[in-house]
């Protein structure tokens, strides 16, 4: 999920030996360079830094290094400059680019009319009728779902919150998926469960996530879940100020998202105890995701015209342990196994 937009771009020099070609053609040393264009930190723990890792797994599987004929990254100052990045990108000769999210839309849309020779990827969202596109999907409300398991079987106050980014179906992904856990285990286990739902209106708006999460854990809910991107920040400062005056054993608790967050949840306890507020992170692999693209254009095998979902079953959408409790985690995993058989529908 993002929430910060970025660019994935891979160079993929191809080249076909005719039957009188030499064996030592220069197309085996062509380059085959990746780099990323994005207007946010490249270790924002969260999709950026997920997509890097990507690259970085691409690189190390095909034994290329970082800089010009391995894998990078370039940062532009902000989201109006992105199509720069692009330009920049096609003017370096790289053959594959990745846009992520729905504000990327434009973007790639126009790229592709101009350089019908060049692909991209759009992450999070759908482009239909141009075949040098290739659209990839994450099954959000799987791994969303298994925080509703969790989040049900953890909440001791009965109230629990979700905060979500911009106002997309992304984050109606989120929502669904976590409403229907909650519900479902809430039933399983004979509780009341109340959920608190509200969005941000964006992914960087750290005050404004602040005040929302300020408000639910007024409300006393114990338990939230994020899919706020870089605005989720705010939801983490108002648990650390909530968490630092109480014993940790009456912490309130934060899940995280696209990225294992748990770091962001350390803290110190009244007393002095050393603590963390992460219960857990839903992870969206992005890093799996564009590494499998990145690799099929390698092979020659870029899948222009294609919608392509990555969920559970490709271990491309999971739930960290992270502090989860071992009943609590086995009835998770059981979730999780029916949602693979099929025997739960989100």
């Amino acid at each position: 999920m993002r929430f910060k937009k970025l660019f994935l771009v891979v160079l993929l020099a191809m080249g076909t030996l005719s039957a009188c070609s030499p064996s030592n053609n220069t197309d085996d040393n062509a380059s085959k360079s990746v780099a990323l264009v994005t207007d946010g930190k490249i270790d924002d723990q969260s999709f950026n830094q997920a997509a890097w890792k990507g690259l970085k797994d691409y690189g190390s599987e095909y034994k290329l290094d970082r800089g010009t004929d391995g894998y990078q990254y370039f940062q532009v100052k902000n989201q109006t400059d992105l199509k720069k990045g692009i330009n920049k990108a096609i003017r370096q000769k790289y053959q594959t680019i990745f846009g992520i999210g729905n504000e990327s839309k434009s973007a790639i849309i126009s790229a592709a009319k101009s350089n019908p020779k060049k692909n991209f990827v759009i992450m999070d969202d759908t482009i239909k009728g141009y075949k040098n596109v290739a659209s990839v999907r994450f099954r959000k409300d799987e791994g969303a779902y298994l925080a509703g398991v969790a989040t049900a079987s953890q909440t001791k106050t009965g109230k629990v919150g979700f905060i979500g980014g911009a106002n997309n179906s992304v984050i109606a992904s989120f929502k669904r998926g976590f409403t229907q856990g909650v519900a479902d285990q809430a039933k399983k286990l004979h509780k009341n469960v109340t959920i608190y739902d509200q969005n941000v209106g964006n992914f960087t708006d750290t005050v404004r996530a602040q005040s929302i999460a300020t408000n639910m854990y007024d409300k006393n809910v114990d338990v939230i879940f994020h899919a706020a991107g870089n605005a989720g920040g705010g939801l983490f400062q108002t648990a650390r100020f909530i968490n630092q005056a109480r014993p940790a054993q009456d912490r309130v608790w934060v899940i995280g998202v696209d990225a294992d967050q748990s770091d962001l949840g350390r803290y110190y306890a009244k007393g002095g105890q050393e603590a963390n507020f992460v219960l857990t992170s839903v992870i969206t692999g992005v890093n799996v995701a564009t590494k499998d693209i990145a690799s099929r254009s390698y092979q020659d095998k870029f899948p222009g015209g294609k919608m392509i979902t990555y969920g559970l079953k490709n271990n491309a959408v999971s739930i960290l342990p992270g502090q989860i409790a071992p009943n609590i985690w086995k009835d998770v995993q059981i979730a999780r196994s029916k949602i693979l058989a099929g025997k739960i529908k989100i």
